[in-house]
């Protein structure tokens, strides 16, 4: 570390886009010679990356406040900036808790808003996705390939925060992607609030995935989140013809009435979504699906919320992310009635989680003494943890000789609901 040089710390909140999002912002920060520390109490900048999309992670920004005021007491020279996904009437509110706010496209010009004039002139200011990420896993990269969101769902902010849909060249992504499996990178995550509706140019989705998919080298490739109107045929087909595009598939439905779905925006029916699901299985047999659920939704009754259930037990998911509906501030759902009391969305996600808790259970029974391919990604103790090509868990006990970013194959001897246990049998 340079002696004197000043040190930021980055606070992150929500998803797999937002974490890339902080990759670029270290990588511009250490740019212009600001270095990175583990504690916001030693920092002279700290940087908050926020998420709008729930209440909770948005109640814990206006909870740094506090802790804000007693760091400047100590180091007054403390600059504290926010950015990420902030909805106007946030900012608002947050002006006297931050030195700095700033919209998350205008990362490029982050230099020049912290008066580092000088270097500012050296860098590119036509998109913060052309901003190079300071990678934090040495085995898996994420690659955003779009951002922002023309859907303008009833509940979410995205539209709002990120802005209209704007998709990257795909020649950078894949000149990206490039250089990440020449550094050894074993697994690629392409991100998108809608990755379905990718489009540069004439290069769509599809034509994207199968372009990186033949690229040489040995690697993964993921990719989230699609949105069920827009999943096509070629899509599937695409998937399930490519050898480096592993068989997982997040495939949100968020409930299963169609009244409810039309409330929310989404574009689709159940009908449309079920369809959608018997070509995936019929094309992938082994992938392994995964989902989002909002419960509580304004107008979910009883009788809606059982075809929610329903629907949950028939598509037998591997795994599903069930949360609480929250009105924010902002969204077309903020106007509904909130008619369904905290309770009873508890109710109704714990009902959810134990139909998830059985057909996973279910899904992984299939494993139990199947030799398969695993991804060895970090060591816990005296054991190392994977994930298989359907982004399954995988404990593997030490043989001595393995190492992250591995590849191996693992026989499966023991399974849970939510991760399975297994031996080397050949290691790559």
């Amino acid at each position: 570390m340079i002696k004197n040089a000043m040190k930021y710390h980055i606070i992150t909140f929500g998803c797999q886009m937002n974490k890339s999002d902080s990759e670029r912002i270290a990588s511009l920060l250490e740019k212009i010679g600001y270095q990175p520390v583990n504690k916001a109490s030693q920092a002279d900048l700290i940087m908050v990356n926020m998420c709008s999309v729930r209440q909770s992670a948005v109640d814990r920004v206006y909870g740094l406040s506090r802790k804000f005021t007693e760091l400047k007491k100590q180091n007054p020279k403390l600059k504290t900036v926010l950015t990420g996904c902030i909805l106007p009437y946030d900012k608002n509110k947050l002006k006297k808790q931050f030195d700095l706010i700033f919209n998350i496209r205008d990362l490029s010009n982050l230099p020049k808003l912290l008066n580092a004039v000088k270097e500012a002139r050296s860098c590119r200011n036509d998109g913060y996705l052309s901003v190079l990420p300071l990678l934090t896993s040495e085995i898996s990269a994420y690659v955003p390939i779009m951002t922002g969101c023309n859907n303008f769902c009833t509940y979410c902010v995205v539209p709002y925060t990120r802005g209209r849909e704007i998709s990257r060249p795909s020649q950078e992504i894949i000149g990206e992607i490039k250089s990440l499996v020449q550094k050894g990178y074993k697994e690629i995550i392409l991100l998108g609030q809608n990755v379905n509706s990718y489009q540069d140019k004439s290069v769509d989705f599809p034509l994207l995935l199968k372009k990186i998919n033949d690229l040489s080298g040995k690697f993964w490739l993921r990719f989230i989140t699609s949105h069920p109107k827009d999943l096509s045929d070629e899509l599937i087909e695409i998937m399930s013809r490519g050898e480096k595009i592993t068989e997982y598939l997040h495939l949100p439905f968020q409930a299963g009435d169609d009244e409810i779905l039309e409330k929310m925006n989404r574009g689709y029916t159940i009908e449309k979504y079920k369809e959608l699901i018997g070509k995936i299985r019929r094309r992938m047999k082994n992938v392994c699906l995964s989902t989002d659920i909002i419960v509580g939704f304004p107008g979910e009754t009883k009788r809606r919320f059982k075809k929610t259930a329903r629907l949950m037990k028939w598509a037998d998911f591997d795994m599903a992310y069930i949360a609480q509906y929250s009105p924010r501030i902002g969204t077309a759902a903020a106007e509904f009635k909130d008619d369904i009391p905290k309770k009873e969305k508890e109710r109704r996600k714990k009902k959810l989680n134990g139909i998830l808790k059985r057909t996973a259970l279910k899904n992984n029974k299939k494993y139990l003494g199947k030799t398969i391919e695993v991804l060895i990604e970090k060591k816990i103790g005296n054991d190392y943890l994977g994930k298989t090509r359907t982004f399954k868990d995988v404990k593997i006990k030490n043989p001595g000789f393995l190492k992250p970013s591995q590849f191996i194959e693992a026989k499966i001897i023991k399974i849970t609901p939510w991760g399975l246990k297994g031996q080397v049998e050949k290691s790559f």
